[in-house]
């Protein structure tokens, strides 16, 4: 079967199914945009204001870092800033700004989660209603048989399977964001480590 005919034969379901699958891949591709765009400019960051404080320039590392994206600029910022404070104190205000980046990190992973539990279920209910249809077939024509009740069938079992996929599709999606989330966050708080020890000897 076509693709189109599949969508038509598996019956109203399919609709947000469509939708949830348009979604996952929207997600997917800005979570690659933002990931690839965040993890180029932390790079080129942390070198930058590494070689800056090697050279005991802090006032020019803090200019540099205020004009990064947020995300970046609040966790270097309470690193350079927290000198003044105490040892617990700069730790925690680092500590918190270091989650607050991961939450924007996991912006919009929610909807992945979200549709990869929840379209089996859609499935599910396309499943039922296309065997409501078969039985109302044979109902309607008194008679039985795999032709009359083909139809309703079809569109059981191509609304399981479309569920199905999306699901997988999404689930998959997520993990790998997850991974490679936490990955960038465990790399973000080292190097945010090593600037702190840095700021101390100066």
């Amino acid at each position: 079967m076509k693709i189109f005919e599949m969508i038509v034969h598996g019956g109203f379901i399919m609709y947000p199914l469509i939708l949830c699958s348009i979604l996952v891949w929207a997600v997917f591709i800005e979570k690659n945009i933002f990931l690839s765009k965040f993890n180029k400019q932390f790079n080129l960051l942390f070198q930058t204001a590494q070689d800056l404080l090697n050279e005991g320039k802090v006032t020019e590392c803090v200019g540099l870092v205020k004009s990064a994206d947020s995300c970046l600029k609040n966790p270097m910022l309470a690193v350079l800033e927290g000198k003044g404070l105490s040892k617990d104190s700069w730790e925690k205000n680092i500590s918190r700004k270091l989650s607050e980046t991961q939450l924007e990190l996991k912006r919009f992973l929610w909807i992945l989660g979200t549709i990869g539990n929840l379209a089996p279920f859609i499935g599910l209910f396309g499943t039922v209603v296309g065997i409501i249809k078969a039985f109302e077939s044979m109902s309607t024509s008194g008679q039985s048989g795999f032709t009359v009740v083909s139809a309703g069938l079809a569109e059981a079992l191509i609304a399981t399977a479309a569920g199905i996929l999306v699901a997988i599709v999404s689930v998959i999606f997520y993990n790998y964001f997850q991974t490679k989330i936490n990955s960038l966050s465990l790399r973000l708080r080292n190097r945010m480590e090593e600037l702190s020890e840095k700021v101390e000897r100066i």
